[in-house]
């Protein structure tokens, strides 16, 4: 079975058994969480949301990602050449159960 699910404003094609990284949530290590908002399972579309239908995945770590370079730059003007970094906190999802 696939499915697409709604986690922090995105959008995500999952199926059981997969590995999915979204924007942090507040969990542990180890926790069970329930997503209920289904945009679609197998060919059937809700409208918004399937009704009856849950998604449940079990939660194998928080972490940062990789540090992002952001490097801004203004032709002609050598005393603003900025470089700063960020780095996006996830949790990565185990999808264990559709339906």
């Amino acid at each position: 079975m696939n499915a697409v699910i709604k986690v922090g404003g995105k959008q995500y094609y999952v199926a059981e058994g997969s590995e999915i990284y979204v924007e942090k949530l507040d969990c542990e290590s180890g926790d069970v969480v329930n997503f209920d908002q289904v945009l679609m399972l197998d060919k059937k579309v809700g409208n918004p949301y399937l009704t009856g239908v849950t998604v449940q995945g079990e939660v194998i770590k928080n972490g940062k990602a990789k540090k992002i370079k952001v490097f801004k730059y203004k032709q002609k003007d050598r005393s603003n050449r900025v470089k700063q970094g960020h780095r996006q906190p996830y949790t990565k999802i185990k999808i264990t159960k559709i339906g």
